[in-house]
């Protein structure tokens, strides 16, 4: 699933090709992707982008009126950015956007249709589709560790629940934890003040470090290749590869659909955690599934 750095990039690289240009078509080629009735999609045709954000996991694009096109491209989606009037063909071109210079369709693969579009009216609308996580980036240490020791949870989860920190998920919370060399079954309630520094410190260094890497990869080019498992991570997807810093065989846990991957020697004192052990602890502290985590909205 793209997380903040691979939305960043996505937003940084459709800024210079539609900001300021007219939504001239709005094509969709699966019924299912579109969420909201009401305002119609037809209704953002003609109108000119303002503005591009940001909310959670979702690409957002603004247009004149006060119109929202939010884009969640969960597990599968992906965003490309073809010549005008690209034609939707296959199963996996869902919706194409076109703008006078060139056509972003969404795909998404597999037979599983998660990806999401809704149109949305108005700003308090856009809200309601936020979950409430705090951005990493405008917290100081206090907020940080408040929001995720407001419930006890394990690291893994308060990571990447949306009602805590927002636009962190699988991939980025095994690198974060990584750096921080913390146990992703550590609870919240029980990390010492020193671990709170270091998975402070872990969380803005990590996400600004992809942030970076990816703008650099992109500044001539749209993002195509967008991935769970990059070149240049740690420990996520590199399951019995080296450890970077201890050389060590970089472990998993496996939850549901989910899997996790860290360094025991790094992050738990050497000691392997169990898929087992790991079902029964997070049984009651995750979600079976991304969509349900996704759903989760702060009360």
């Amino acid at each position: 699933m793209p997380e903040l750095p691979d939305i960043i990039a996505y937003i940084g690289a459709l800024e210079p090709r539609i900001l300021g240009q007219p939504l001239e078509h709005a094509r969709l080629n699966s019924a299912f992707l579109l969420r909201t009735a009401q305002p119609p999609l037809a209704s953002v045709e003609g109108r000119v982008v303002r503005e591009l954000r940001r909310v959670g996991k979702r690409v957002v694009i603004g247009v004149d009126g006060d119109l929202w096109l939010a884009l969640h491209l969960m597990i599968a989606g992906r965003l490309h950015w073809r010549a005008p009037g690209a034609k939707l063909s296959g199963r996996q071109s869902l919706a194409a956007f076109d703008f006078p210079n060139g056509s972003l369709v969404l795909t998404e693969a597999g037979s599983k249709r998660r990806a999401s579009l809704h149109v949305l009216a108005g700003e308090e609308s856009l809200r309601s589709i936020d979950a409430g996580g705090i951005d990493v980036f405008s917290a100081d240490l206090d907020s940080f560790r408040a929001t995720l020791t407001a419930e006890n949870h394990t690291l893994k989860r308060a990571l990447t629940d949306p009602r805590l920190l927002s636009g962190i998920g699988n991939a980025y919370s095994d690198e974060i934890l990584h750096a921080a060399q913390l146990s992703p079954l550590a609870l919240t309630q029980k990390l010492k003040p020193e671990e709170w520094e270091r998975l402070f410190a872990a969380t803005k260094h990590t996400l600004d470090a992809w942030i970076n890497r990816l703008r650099t990869e992109t500044t001539t080019r749209f993002p195509e290749k967008v991935t769970a498992f990059r070149t240049g991570m740690a420990v996520h997807g590199r399951y019995g590869e080296p450890c970077p810093r201890c050389g060590d065989a970089v472990q998993r846990i496996r939850y549901a659909d989910k899997e996790t991957n860290y360094c025991a020697r790094c992050q738990t004192g050497g000691k392997a955690l169990a898929d087992r052990g790991l079902s029964r602890l997070l049984g009651s502290d995750w979600p079976r599934t991304l969509e349900e985590l996704e759903a989760l909205k702060r009360r």
